[in-house]
C-alpha cells in the first residue's frame, strides 16, 4: 500500500506510477468514485496477471477506508492509518473465527 501510495503522488519510480492512476486523472466524465480517490483497475487476462502490481496495487487500494485514501494526508500519516487499519482487519478476522 505503500508503494501504491508513492505511486499516486509521484515519489516512486515512473515505472510503477504508470500502473497507479486514479479514475479521475483517466477520462474526463466526473464520476462519483473521483471524490474518494479509487485507482481505475484494469483487467487481466490470467491469474498470475491479477497478481501483478498494475492489478493487485489498485484493487487493495480501493479496499482500503475512505480516510486512508485521502489526497492531502503526508505519508508518515498515512503509514500509521494504514497499521491501525490493517490492525483492526486482522482482528476482526480472528474474532469472526471463533
Amino acid at each position: 500500500m505503500v508503494l501504491v501510495y508513492k505511486s499516486l503522488h509521484r515519489l516512486a519510480p515512473p515505472y510503477l506510477s504508470d500502473d497507479c492512476q486514479l479514475v479521475t486523472d483517466v477520462g474526463r466524465r466526473h464520476f462519483r468514485s473521483a471524490d474518494v480517490h479509487t485507482c481505475t483497475v484494469p483487467g487481466a487476462q490470467s491469474r498470475l496477471g491479477d497478481r501483478s502490481f498494475g492489478v493487485a496495487g489498485p484493487r487493495l487500494w480501493n479496499s482500503l477506508s475512505a480516510e486512508l485514501r485521502q489526497q492531502d494526508i503526508c505519508l508518515t500519516e498515512f503509514r500509521r492509518l494504514l497499521k491501525t487499519f490493517l490492525f483492526a482487519e486482522a482482528r476482526r478476522i480472528v474474532t469472526s473465527l471463533f
